[in-house]
């Protein structure tokens, strides 16, 4: 593995691989030891779009891991590919640093910095794609469970990046993601087929939130508004109306069901503050193996 761009780009071996080393790593964290593999080691964190979530937990891993990290602000660019194309970018910073990490709103961009750098790139979100936080998914999930084969996610909401990313993981590790949307906003097909080329009938869609839940052992969901769609607000509180994720949702899923949100959530649109306070939410385990997923990341790929 050189890049981490997507999840349908990985060997099942290669996602294992770095469950079992984000799960290794957290048990050392916890025991206060430090791994210092990435000493003397620098990455650059690129953003076009702001995180609290991203930034944070790759600033802690990179510091954690003995390396140095580089915030850099969409001002300090001009905008990734707008004031130099992002291949000068990608071959300026190989000079400087040994890892690239990108929050970016075009996959293309991505890809393009994987392309022309020499250095590892990370993908730490683009419009396409969310390949950390749906790993960060998966260690949750097996931390709760105890496996990963055979449980079923029921993915209520908008088919997004996230949404993408969790079919393409269920697909490569033996899950089952069931995406419940309104028309218009399904996940589409081309990403469906790669899904189910991976694992046929892992991931199906409906329209219907209370069938997708039936048999769910986790309820996933994210903002129906992402970044960039602020004007589209109203507009999507009507379309998504009956999706919410709320305790009469909740009722209709097996009593054992985890519910998740990948955050920022808003609290009385897609998730209701009641369900996402309530013990069966494991959300913020999700917000902290961000963290831990991370570290084994870029130690996979920068030591």
């Amino acid at each position: 593995m050189e890049d981490f761009l997507a999840i349908s780009e990985c060997s099942t071996d290669e996602l294992t691989g770095l469950l079992e080393e984000s799960r290794s790593l957290k048990a050392l964290y916890k025991a206060g030891q430090r791994d210092l593999c990435l000493a003397g080691k620098t990455l650059a964190m690129l953003f076009e779009k702001p995180s609290l979530r991203t930034r944070i937990s790759f600033q802690v891993a990179m510091t954690d891991l003995g390396g140095s990290p580089i915030y850099v602000k969409p001002e300090d660019i001009g905008g990734i590919g707008k004031r130099e194309p992002v291949k000068d970018i990608a071959r300026v910073l190989s000079r400087y640093v040994h890892g690239i990490m990108a929050r970016t709103f075009e996959h293309r961009t991505v890809i393009d910095l994987a392309k022309y750098a020499d250095v590892p790139v990370i993908n730490a979100l683009t419009d396409w794609s969310h390949p950390c936080q749906a790993m960060a998914d998966v260690l949750t999930i097996v931390e709760h469970f105890d496996r990963i084969e055979g449980i079923t996610i029921a993915y209520i909401g908008d088919g997004n990046n996230v949404a993408r990313s969790l079919a393409f993981a269920a697909g490569k590790l033996g899950m089952k993601l069931v995406v419940a949307s309104p028309p218009g906003y399904e996940l589409d097909s081309a990403s469906m087929e790669t899904a189910n080329h991976f694992a046929p009938g892992c991931v199906t869609q409906l329209d219907d939130p209370r069938a997708a839940v039936a048999d769910a052992d986790v309820i996933y969901t994210d903002t129906w508004v992402s970044m960039g769609q602020e004007d589209e607000k109203e507009k999507r509180r009507k379309e998504f109306a009956g999706f919410e994720v709320n305790a009469d949702l909740v009722a209709a899923a097996p009593k054992h069901v985890k519910i998740m949100h990948c955050l920022p959530a808003y609290r009385g649109f897609e998730i209701s503050d009641e369900v996402t306070e309530s013990p069966n939410s494991i959300v913020f385990d999700q917000a902290e193996n961000r963290l831990h997923f991370q570290r084994a990341l870029l130690r996979k790929l920068m030591s």
